[in-house]
Parts: structure tokens; C-alpha cells; sequence
């Protein structure tokens, strides 16, 4: 079995890069990844009749070179999305709310789409059941104002 591999490191490189494949898949952490680039190298340098330390060799050099080199750019890629794609709690900016509990600057209740968070006004008591503005988030307390067309009509 030793003489075979002796003879066969492509398969040695071959199981490496499935290793660090299913390792990646399981951390997503695009490390590995690289190793597997490195291990797929020192494949093809098997192939073209290298000796085991160039394999190493090139395993190395490549894997750090994917590391300090693709993986930042494919890092910044991944975690880049549309600009106008708000998240989390800046989607909240803008919603519409409405008053479950008398809201004013000091504490209330609103129900933003399905939640309900604590309140306070921007300006003025909104009474319950009117709908108000997000206009900022504060800690766990969105921040509401009326909405402009009720504003204008009260």
C-alpha cells in the first residue's frame, strides 16, 4: 500500500483537495478553498513528473499566494451587495408604523410590519391608531414621527 502511494502521490494530492473541499463546504470560510487551489497545483506538478518536494513545494507557494491574494478579493465580493439593499434594522428606516399605545418622546408602542417595539415620538403625542413614520432606530426604540399626509390634515 506505502510502495503504491510512493509511486501514486496524485492520489495523496487528490483526497487533500476532497478533504479541504468538504472542509469548505462545512466552515464557508473560503480558506480552505485556497489550500484546495494549492493541492490541485501540486497535482498538476505531479502529473508533469516533479519530484515530492517541488510538489511541496508548489502546494506551499500557490496556497499562500491564493491565500494573501484571492481570498481578500473573493472575501470582499461575497460580503459586497446592491447599495440601495438595506438590512436588518435600516430596512426599518421609512416603514410605516402604526400606534398601538399612545406614543410621545418619552415611550409608546408601535407595530412595525408583524413586531411591536417600544416607541417614542420625534415630535409630539401620536394617539393609538394612527399610522406614524420610522424615522430612525435607537437601540431596541424606533423613533416615529406622524406621517406627512396626517400631519398636514390635523
Amino acid at each position: 500500500m506505502f510502495e503504491w502511494l510512493g509511486e501514486n502521490w496524485w492520489a495523496l494530492w487528490l483526497t487533500a483537495f476532497l478533504a479541504f473541499a468538504v472542509i469548505e463546504m462545512i466552515t464557508l470560510d473560503l480558506f480552505f478553498i485556497m489550500l484546495g487551489g494549492g493541492t490541485l497545483a501540486a497535482l498538476v506538478a505531479d502529473f508533469a513528473g516533479a519530484d515530492l518536494w517541488l510538489q511541496i513545494v508548489v502546494f506551499c507557494v500557490v496556497s499562500l499566494l491564493m491565500i494573501a491574494f484571492v481570498r481578500p478579493v473573493a472575501l470582499s465580493h461575497l460580503k459586497k451587495g446592491p447599495a440601495d439593499q438595506r438590512t436588518n434594522i435600516d430596512r426599518l428606516i421609512g416603514e410605516q408604523a402604526l400606534v398601538m399605545e399612545a406614543v410621545s418622546s418619552t415611550g409608546g408602542l408601535v407595530k412595525i410590519g408583524g413586531d411591536v417595539w417600544s416607541a417614542r415620538s420625534s415630535g409630539g403625542v401620536l394617539p393609538a391608531g394612527q399610522k406614524a413614520v420610522v424615522s430612525a432606530i435607537d437601540g431596541a426604540t424606533a423613533v416615529v414621527s406622524a406621517q406627512p399626509e396626517q400631519a398636514t390634515q390635523s
